[in-house]
């Protein structure tokens, strides 16, 4: 099985938006930008609802692999 390069675009869903209800919704897709120090601090830099990103626990999202057409079709739209 081939390895994604850590640079490549990933996304994680919302599965606990309990602390932050206006700012993401529960069971939708984000887009994760990479941020190695919020990591090791157990947080994770998501494109949230204000087109912007922002720190979230990272226990609040699953990563998820797409395929890379609906990843495409997800850049564009952003």
């Amino acid at each position: 099985m081939r390895q994604r390069k850590s640079s490549a675009t990933r996304f994680a869903v919302c599965v606990d938006n309990s602390d932050y209800p206006a700012s993401l919704e529960l069971y939708k897709i984000y887009r994760v930008v990479p941020d190695q120090e919020a990591a090791e601090e157990g947080d994770l830099r998501v494109i949230d609802e204000s087109g912007e990103d922002y720190l979230y626990p990272a226990s609040y999202f699953m990563a998820i692999e797409l395929p890379k057409e609906v990843e495409q079709k997800l850049l564009k739209a952003s």
